[in-house]
């Protein structure tokens, strides 16, 4: 254990379903009335629960009691109001509690910085490949959820093709972006937010590969329950990554090899109807079509 280094507290609402858990967890506290959600949770990840009676009562110093315990380390807390949006990470300094920038939103932050960079560092076309894995599945005319959105390229084929698409993205600059080039799109932060729907599909071009392993399993649990058919890309590789390319700011990139991914899809509610694998000049890309089973 590590002394020096604080440890770190992932607040989570205390009705947690598919938990967005990124990083190994040392423990799962929750006060009394949270006790079944913790209970199942600290199951999935294999740590021990504690249930604190006065979490919510005296929440500053049972989590500093916390703190204390697990210097160093990482533990999740279900059911404490802080006044943050939950999912949190905090940290406590001198002067109290501050919230910690996950890596997902590190890398929203570059593209709310450079999205217009970012839409003439990518290609002009579509990603063909993957809405015609889509077509395959849906007929035209049905209603399509698009996580990421982003510049709103694939959406303006989707809609040609006689989709009806729901774009979303959690970055401010691309909702602005494709509402300047004259369409709707709303805010959906795909790991904290409830999809809605139903859906005919979910559909997400390069999104995915910026979520860390366990928080795509809880997108995959979500993208289930909102449509019967789930189209996404993502990169081949191993391990993580921090990358300035291209934007000359930070993203991170998660890279997935061809059976782990097939697992969590299994794992998650889906079978897996197509894996198609793209080289390009710097990755291969991996273009998956997959029914919710």
């Amino acid at each position: 254990m590590n002394l020096m280094c604080p440890a770190r507290i992932l607040l989570l609402p205390g009705d947690v379903q598919d938990a967005a858990v990124g990083e190994r967890i040392a423990q799962v506290y929750a006060a009394t009335f949270d006790a079944a959600a913790g209970s199942r949770l600290a199951d999935r990840l294999g740590v021990q629960l504690t249930v604190v009676p006065d979490l919510v009562r005296r929440p500053d110093a049972e989590l500093q009691s916390i703190a204390d315990q697990h210097r160093g380390e990482t533990v999740v807390v279900l059911g404490v109001d802080l006044g943050l949006k939950l999912p949190a990470v905090v940290e406590h300094t001198g002067d109290g509690w501050i919230r910690v920038q996950t890596d997902n939103e590190r890398t929203l932050a570059t593209y709310e910085q450079a999205a217009e960079a970012f839409r003439e560092s990518i290609p002009k076309e579509p990603n063909h490949e993957l809405i015609d894995q889509l077509a395959e599945l849906v007929p035209a005319g049905a209603r399509v959820l698009e996580l990421g959105s982003g510049t709103g390229r694939d959406a303006i084929e989707l809609e040609r093709r006689g989709y009806a698409v729901r774009r979303t993205d959690a970055t401010e600059a691309f909702l602005e972006m494709m509402r300047t080039d004259g369409h709707d799109a709303t805010r959906l932060e795909a790991l904290a937010d409830d999809f809605g729907g139903p859906y005919d599909a979910v559909f997400a071009d390069a999104v995915f590969l910026h979520f860390k392993r366990s928080q795509l399993a809880g997108v995959l649990y979500k993208a289930a329950r909102a449509a019967p058919v789930l189209i996404f890309s993502t990169i081949e590789g191993s391990g993580e990554e921090w990358s300035n390319r291209y934007l000359d700011l930070p993203r991170h990139f998660v890279m997935w090899q061809e059976q782990p991914l097939r697992d969590l899809l299994t794992t998650t509610g889906w079978t897996v109807r197509q894996l198609i694998r793209t080289p390009t000049p710097r990755r291969t890309w991996l273009n998956v079509s997959a029914v919710r089973s």
